[in-house]
C-alpha cells in the first residue's frame, strides 16, 4: 500500500507550513512543530506526512452544523443578538486535560461519521438561514487552516463574517495569513503561568500572548478573551492579577474579558465546578486593572453578564443567559444616557435570534 493510499483523497489537501528535517518533514504551522516520518500524524492527528509533503486530511468534514447565539462564543460586542452558524472538525492542538469538547478534539475516527461540505456550501448555508457570521470552532481551527482559509474566503463573497474561536497557538506566518480573513476572534487565555501551560494543556504560554498583541497591535479583527477559571489550578487571585495587569499593559481597555465557569469532564472530573464569588472576584480583580467590559460566563447571572457603559455606568445590553433583555445603545453605538462610544461592532438594532439552538444538516 502506497503512503498517500493511507488518507481519503477526498479530504486531503496540501500544506505550505512545513520544511524537510533530517529526512522527515516538520510541520510548521503550530509551536509544537511536530516532526513526522512518512505516513505518520501529527499530534493534532489532522496533519500529516503523505509521503512527499504535510497534507490536511480533514478538508471539508465536519463534526455537525449548529446556529448558535453569537453570545455563546463567547463574544458580547459583535453584532450581539445574531445567529452564527457553528462547525469544527476533529482533533486539536493542544491536550487539554480540562477539555469540554473533548469527544470531538480528541477523536481519532472523526472521518468516518462526519459529513462533507465545501466552502462554497458553508457559506451559502450561512446566508440562506439567515446567519450574520460562520464560527470556526468546537475544536481549533488553527488545525484545518486551509479549510477554514477557504470557507472565510466564500463567506466574504457573500458578505457573511467570520468568528475564530482559538486558543492561539499558531506560529507567526500561519497567525498572519489566518486572522487576515478572520472579522471576529475569541481567544482562550487558559492561564498565566508556564507550568500550567505545560501540565494542563501540553503548549506554552508564550505563543498565546504573542497571538493577543499581534490581534491588537496589527489587525483590525474584533476579539474577545475567555477564561476559564478552574479551581485550584488557575483561579487565584494573585494570578488573575498578574493576568489582567499583563492585559491592561500589552493590549488595552476596551477589550472584553470573560470570566467562565469550569465543570468536570474529561480527565478533572474530580475537581469542582467553579463558584459564581470566584467569578466575580476575577471580574473585579479586571475592572480594578482598568478593564472596561468584564463578563461571567456558565452561570446565570444577569448582573455580571450584561454589558454596562464604562463612563457612567448605566446598562447598555442585559443579557440572562444568551438573551437579550435591554439595548440602550444609539444607532452609532454610544450609550443613550451619556454618548460614550461602546467599543465593539454593532449594528443598529439589536438581534432577535436569542438563545435558540439549531441543528442543521448541510
Amino acid at each position: 500500500m502506497q503512503v498517500n493510499d493511507l488518507f481519503d483523497s477526498q479530504s486531503t489537501v496540501a500544506t505550505k507550513y512545513w520544511h524537510e528535517h533530517d529526512g522527515r518533514l516538520q510541520c510548521d504551522l503550530c509551536p509544537r512543530y511536530c516532526v513526522l516520518k512518512p505516513g505518520q500524524r501529527g499530534f493534532c492527528y489532522v496533519r500529516a506526512n503523505d509521503g512527499k509533503q504535510i497534507v490536511l486530511t480533514t478538508y471539508g468534514r465536519s463534526s455537525g452544523f449548529c446556529i448558535d447565539p453569537i453570545e455563546k462564543k463567547p463574544l458580547n460586542h459583535f453584532f450581539p443578538g445574531t445567529p452564527i452558524l457553528s462547525f469544527g472538525t476533529a482533533g486539536c492542538n493542544l491536550g487539554c486535560k480540562f477539555c469540554q469538547n473533548w469527544d470531538i478534539s480528541k477523536s481519532r475516527a472523526m472521518d468516518k461519521v462526519m459529513s462533507f461540505a465545501s466552502p462554497e456550501k458553508i457559506a451559502s448555508s450561512a446566508a440562506q438561514y439567515n446567519c450574520h457570521s460562520v464560527a470556526y470552532t468546537y475544536n481549533d481551527p488553527v488545525i484545518f487552516h486551509e479549510y477554514a482559509l477557504d470557507v472565510a474566503h466564500a463567506c466574504r463573497d457573500k458578505n457573511i463574517k467570520s468568528v475564530a474561536v482559538t486558543a492561539g497557538y499558531m506560529c507567526d506566518k500561519p497567525r498572519e495569513e489566518f486572522f487576515s480573513v478572520m472579522d471576529a476572534a475569541n481567544i482562550d487565555l487558559k492561564a498565566f503561568t508556564e507550568s500550567f501551560y505545560k501540565k494542563q494543556t501540553g503548549s506554552h504560554l508564550q505563543a498565546v500572548l504573542e497571538t493577543l498583541e499581534y490581534l491588537y497591535h496589527h489587525t483590525d479583527v474584533w476579539f474577545e478573551i475567555t477564561t476559564l477559571l478552574i479551581p485550584g489550578l488557575n483561579d487565584s487571585e494573585a494570578e488573575i492579577e498578574a493576568m489582567t495587569q499583563w492585559g491592561i499593559t500589552h493590549l488595552g481597555p476596551e477589550v472584553p474579558w470573560h470570566f467562565t465557569a469550569f465543570h468536570p469532564d474529561y480527565k478533572m472530573e474530580k475537581i469542582p465546578p467553579t463558584s459564581l464569588q470566584t467569578l466575580l472576584n476575577a471580574c473585579d480583580i479586571a475592572k480594578k486593572n482598568g478593564f472596561y467590559y468584564v463578563y461571567s460566563g456558565n452561570v446565570h447571572d444577569k448582573k455580571s453578564s450584561s454589558t454596562l457603559c464604562h463612563q457612567c455606568g448605566s446598562l447598555l445590553i442585559g443579557r440572562d443567559w444568551y438573551e437579550l433583555s435591554d439595548w440602550n445603545l444609539s444607532a452609532s453605538g454610544k450609550c443613550l444616557s451619556c454618548g460614550t462610544i461602546c467599543h465593539g461592532k454593532f449594528a443598529e438594532k439589536a438581534g432577535t435570534w436569542g438563545s435558540k439552538r439549531q441543528s442543521i444538516i448541510l
